[in-house]
């Protein structure tokens, strides 16, 4: 497939702000796609040349993009850059001065779909003396090749901000549309046949998902109509189960029945562990942080089997009272890429296992609960203060779930964990098979969409961070937070210069003090109470927002919904 067919329904994407036309748009894009393209193409579209689990990372800078456009078209860095302060995107500038090339390529070629893909492909494997030389040779082959729009999107490709708007959801139903169902699309609106067999069309699309993580495959497996053989894949990070939040112990037994198994719910990451060929440790984010807890590979010796997924909490304890500590301790621990032996001695962390999703060859995501919950005590060995099963109790008592609920408040937990005993594991899902349950005041996990540079004694800093929840189908702004981040180093907590560094990389607009940044830093937010608001998009601000800690275990996607924050609003009102 050309190229040009690719950019000109990213434009039509780029151009309609309906979800509905999105999907129907993207639908058509695959319908006609050769399956020989299918892979690049689900790639291309999400901005992509990798999965978002794989490691690897164009690692492509702006200043590169500017030597690149300045090769392809003969102008000026200088005038490059002008033009990048008016625009704000380096993708509109390539576009503009892509039309003004001091000379044509000879017998320019007609750019494929592969041959770009394979050039950005290219750029995360290159390594050694004179890679960036070599890197800003493969940008600027394509953009003396491109036309104006292909340049837009090849630069913005390069730099993984693509600006068309579509989320997973979208891409998901597009799916659908395109190989399973007929959902006749009209005007913007959509009318199944049967509302309940859609539904579940899109839930086995959304399945496949989740055990994969990789968009393509999952294209390929619906176009071939074999989504139910999406299954996990040892060493390929999965996403976890969530828990919706119940607003009592009663409410919890009312969703999940009686009796339930009642865990503590730490205040620790995430983590699901894969054993292979060799042990892999991912985080909710999917990144893989095997080399950062020595540790914790070392404790998995306790685990028998010669292959296995199993879901656990990673909890920081005081090695002289041996209590837990809140996330904030330890979170350092998941960014640190060196002194990593003397972290895990002075910030050591206990894995707490409590569920099993592959065992020795076998999948066990639609096994009831209470079966995976009895394998997990035969093959796993505990040693406190290593790796240990999470502490539990099974009952249909409300006192007695009341009680086991204050002792893991007591032991420094966040609250507990209530089960349905035959709930299977959906992954990535909030399923009614498992419910949270903490004190009322509950902290926001939000994702960071802007900032504002400071000024006097924070200059050089970014300060008021723009934070957003998750829409239907991208981020809404929910208001700023400029409190609970310290000036010095030798403070306790989260710094300015700690999230100026982090967030500096992200930048792909500036206007004047205020920057736009790839929603990517996830931060936990206390706050006073939640108001309605017509000023940000979410229709909600927070009063007195407060930042509690960064959150480098979550992923961006999983940040508080505007439906949640909904339901927390109407909570707070009775």
């Amino acid at each position: 497939m050309d190229y040009l067919e690719l950019t000109d329904y990213y434009q039509k994407l780029e151009n309609t702000a309906k979800r509905l036309e999105k999907t129907y748009l993207v639908s058509e894009l695959l319908k006609k796609t050769p399956e020989k393209d299918l892979t690049v193409i689900m790639h291309l579209l999400r901005g992509s040349v990798f999965p978002d689990w794989d490691e690897r990372k164009t690692g492509i800078a702006e200043r590169l993009i500017i030597k690149a456009i300045n090769v392809a078209t003969g102008i000026s860095a200088d005038n490059i850059e002008q033009e990048w302060k008016k625009k704000g995107d380096l993708g509109n500038v390539a576009e503009k001065l892509a039309g003004k090339k001091s000379q044509a390529t000879l017998f320019q070629k007609t750019l494929t779909v592969q041959k770009v893909f394979d050039n950005i492909r290219k750029l995360a494997e290159m390594e050694g003396q004179g890679t960036v030389d070599r890197k800003m040779q493969l940008l600027a082959e394509l953009l003396s090749q491109s036309t104006t729009l292909e340049a837009r999107y090849i630069v913005r490709t390069a730099l993984g901000d693509l600006r068309i708007g579509l989320g997973d959801g979208s891409l998901r139903d597009a799916i659908a549309w395109a190989y399973l169902i007929d959902p006749h699309y009209d005007s913007g609106s959509i009318t199944p046949d049967n509302r309940e067999a859609y539904n579940k069309v899109i839930e086995s699309v959304q399945t496949a998902y989740n055990n994969c993580n990789d968009f393509a495959t999952v294209a390929i497996a619906a176009k071939k109509n074999t989504l139910e053989k999406v299954s996990l894949i040892l060493g390929q990070p999965v996403k976890v189960m969530l828990a919706p939040k119940a607003k009592n112990i009663a409410d919890g037994f009312e969703r999940v029945g009686k009796p339930a198994q009642i865990e503590y719910k730490y205040d620790g990451f995430r983590v699901v562990i894969h054993k292979a060929e060799r042990i892999s440790i991912f985080t909710r984010r999917l990144e893989n942080v095997t080399k950062q807890f020595p540790e914790v590979v070392e404790a998995l010796k306790n685990v028998k089997g010669d292959n296995y997924i199993i879901d656990c909490e990673a909890v920081g304890f005081d090695k002289k009272t041996g209590k837990y500590l809140p996330f904030q301790h330890i979170s350092q621990r998941i960014r640190r890429k060196y002194g990593i032996d003397e972290l895990s001695k002075t910030m050591p962390v206990e894995l707490n296992v409590f569920d099993v999703l592959y065992y020795n060859g076998k999948s066990y995501l639609n096994e009831p609960f209470e079966k995976r919950r009895v394998l997990l005590e035969k093959i796993i060995k505990s040693e406190q203060k290593k790796i240990v099963l999470a502490a539990h109790i099974v009952t249909d008592d409300e006192k007695k779930a009341d009680a086991f609920y204050k002792q893991s408040l007591k032991a420094g937990n966040e609250g507990i964990m209530m089960k349905n005993l035959q709930g299977i594991y959906k992954p990535g899902s909030r399923v009614g098979f498992m419910v949270k349950v903490k004190p009322v005041m509950e902290t926001l996990d939000l994702v960071i969409t802007g900032a504002e540079w400071g000024e006097g004694k924070r200059s050089g800093w970014l300060t008021s961070f723009t934070l957003s929840c998750m829409g239907e189908d991208g981020y809404l702004d929910i208001g700023k937070v400029g409190t609970g981040i310290k000036e010095l180093e030798s403070e306790e907590g989260v710094t300015f210069e700690e999230l100026t560094n982090l967030l500096k990389p992200l930048i792909k607009e500036e206007k004047g003090k205020t920057v736009k940044v790839k929603p990517k830093i996830v931060v936990s937010i206390n706050y006073e109470e939640i108001q309605k608001s017509p000023t940000y998009g979410s229709g909600y601000a927070l009063r007195f927002p407060r930042v509690v800690a960064i959150r480098p275990d979550l992923n961006p996607e999983e940040v508080a919904s505007v439906q949640e924050i909904d339901e927390f609003y109407t909570g707070q009102k009775k």
